[in-house]
């Protein structure tokens, strides 16, 4: 298992961000991910710095981690070649292939700045294939010209880019993006641990691909301390992910969420000082056959407390469990 910390742009100012990265790196994180927000979900949260310049900072200030975005949606917000143009550009910086460029179809609380709506799902995925499809020619160089449904390309080339290309992993939740995605990704994201997404998506890509999930931690020394920091600023997620995709900015999340419990968070994921219970909470996306998970400590001024304890406890504790990988960073398959 590979363990991975997560860069969230939603509690973290930009330099603070890139701190904590060589933190991270500095902690023995194996690899690190980034939120790709326009809005944080919460207003106590507070924070939502633009991923790509904080990326390229990270790049130059980390010698060793793969870096990843978890994950950038090329739909709306950005164009498909302008996503890219910045994830070949980050991915010659960072060098020795440790970028991943992480996709997904995207939230309306982020992708409804720009004015054009939020379509349904199935538009949605219509959306991020054709995407897909232009950034992996884009990667593959040469001139680009497409006439799409949802798409118009006219001569676009990157001028700069890894000669290998740039591994592409994407996000799914169900049969449908599964069957649409893997057999075009080089990896899969997912946020729940479900083995049946493990093995469909190994089927249709017709080789066993990396799977990388994410798991919110609260840790503090204090246990009630970390459940009233985490119901303040994470129980947005309690609507699950149809939900969260829909809900259009940060009041719709409160108001949403506006009968979830201290209780019912802590019940959710581990909030505390108890390394076992971290420990187990990971379990679940061993168990289903993921190869990687990045964790999310809860609060942006808790980091660097939370890299020490990673770093003399945590880690120690989950590689002794799980094991140690040696080879963390995502490849072109």
């Amino acid at each position: 298992m590979a363990l991975g910390y997560s860069l969230l742009c939603e509690q973290r100012g930009p330099r603070e961000l890139v701190s904590d990265a060589v933190g991270a790196e500095d902690a023995g994180f194996d690899f690190a991910v980034i939120s790709d927000h326009y809005s944080p979900w919460l207003d106590g949260q507070g924070h939502s710095p633009n991923a790509w310049p904080v990326l390229g900072a990270v790049a130059a200030a980390t010698e060793r981690m793969p870096l990843m975005t978890y994950v950038t949606c090329p739909t709306m917000r950005y164009h498909p070649v302008v996503v890219a143009q910045k994830a070949a550009t980050v991915a010659l910086l960072a060098g020795d292939g440790r970028f991943c460029l992480g996709l997904g179809s995207g939230e309306n609380l982020n992708e409804h700045v720009v004015g054009a709506g939020w379509p349904p799902v199935n538009v949605r995925h219509e959306m991020l294939g054709e995407a897909v499809e232009i950034i992996g020619e884009l990667f593959a160089g040469g001139y680009v010209n497409r006439r799409g449904t949802h798409y118009r390309v006219d001569s676009a080339k990157l001028w700069d880019h890894p000669e290998a290309g740039v591994p592409i992993a994407v996000a799914v939740s169900g049969a449908q993006s599964v069957r649409a995605f893997a057999p075009v990704a080089d990896a899969m994201v997912a946020v729940e641990p479900r083995a049946d997404l493990v093995r469909g998506f190994d089927a249709t890509a017709g080789t066993s691909l990396p799977k990388i999930g994410q798991l919110p931690i609260s840790w503090d020394p204090d246990r009630d301390a970390a459940i009233d920091r985490a119901h303040a600023q994470f129980r947005w997620f309690a609507g699950g992910w149809k939900v969260n995709a829909e809900l259009p900015g940060t009041a719709a999340f409160a108001a949403a969420t506006r009968f979830v419990t201290p209780d019912d968070v802590a019940a959710a994921f581990p909030c505390g000082p108890d390394v076992a219970a971290h420990v187990e909470a990971v379990r679940p996306f061993v168990d289903a056959g993921f190869t990687h998970v990045a964790l999310v400590q809860v609060g942006g001024d808790t980091q660097h407390a939370y890299l020490r304890f990673a770093e003399r406890e945590l880690l120690p504790a989950l590689r002794e469990e799980y094991g140690r990988t040696e080879a963390p960073a995502i490849r072109v398959r």
